[in-house]
């Protein structure tokens, strides 16, 4: 059992209990009924599947308008992750990003004489890759870590990692409609929307992690939040410059012929 001081340092209050958790007993019990099913079995992920839409949307509205005295995991989760959100946020924001990415590079080129689009599909199995690469293998690294320092220091805040997962799909939803931004041939609007949706994904991670981490070794604290944070920008500026490159000049027109004029000398 956590203390009282973890809980309201992770942005847990009684005021919370009494608001917002008065309809979770009989969530939380059947979560406890089927928690015992093998982890390859089918039940034990359908639970992750069982969410309803309006606690979706709760939990997109969470990251997209982050709040420092609201913690993600205990406020919005409340002991109960799902794999719906994260799976659907990463898969739109896959075709997002290839959609985009074409239709941007169709806008920048047409009216060009020697262009001729071509759809790139390559590009959903780069986003793909890139984007739940992400949304997974980061959140497992940061579990593995958590686990390690909460293994010498005792009075950690603790995450699972269907937690982390969780909370780092649900961070990606507010590049849905800055990736939707991007197809406009304005590189000034893309930074700009890359910078807003930096802050308010990097603020939901690092507002989230930092009960975690807040009682360890100081460079241990600076280690783990500059490298979600770094991540998190090479993420979203990688993607912009590999799927968004800037404007290509115009390509050069074939090589015309000289022609040459001989002038014919005038008879007198």
């Amino acid at each position: 059992m956590k203390s009282e001081k973890q809980r309201k340092d992770a942005g847990f209050t009684h005021e919370d209990d009494e608001d917002r958790f008065v309809d979770d007993d009989k969530r939380e019990l059947l979560f406890a009924q089927k928690k015992s099913a093998p982890f390859w079995t089918f039940e034990y992920y359908q639970r992750f599947f069982d969410v309803d839409t309006h606690h979706v949307k709760e939990r997109i509205l969470g990251t997209v308008l982050p709040w420092p005295r609201k913690n993600f995991i205990q406020f919005y989760l409340r002991r109960n992750p799902d794999l719906y959100g994260p799976i659907w946020i990463c898969t739109t924001l896959v075709f997002a990003i290839a959609i985009s990415g074409n239709m941007s590079n169709f806008l920048v080129n047409l009216g060009k004489p020697n262009y001729t689009y071509t759809p790139e599909f390559g590009k959903v199995t780069i986003a793909a890759t890139t984007i739940f690469s992400y949304a997974w293998l980061v959140p497992l690294v940061l579990w593995g870590f958590l686990l390690w320092r909460n293994n010498k220091i005792m009075n950690l805040v603790s995450y699972s990692f269907m937690e982390l997962i969780c909370l780092y799909g649900y961070s990606l939803a507010i590049y849905i409609p800055a990736v939707v931004l991007w197809i406009l041939p304005y590189e000034w609007l893309r930074w700009c929307s890359i910078v807003v949706a930096l802050c308010l994904s990097g603020s939901v991670l690092l507002i989230t992690i930092w009960p975690a981490v807040r009682d360890d070794q100081p460079r241990i604290i600076a280690a783990i939040l500059s490298s979600i944070f770094i991540l998190n920008v090479l993420l979203a500026v990688g993607c912009k410059v590999y799927f968004f490159s800037k404007l290509d000049e115009v390509l050069p027109t074939k090589n015309s012929t000289a022609v040459v004029v001989v002038k014919a000398p005038s008879s007198t």
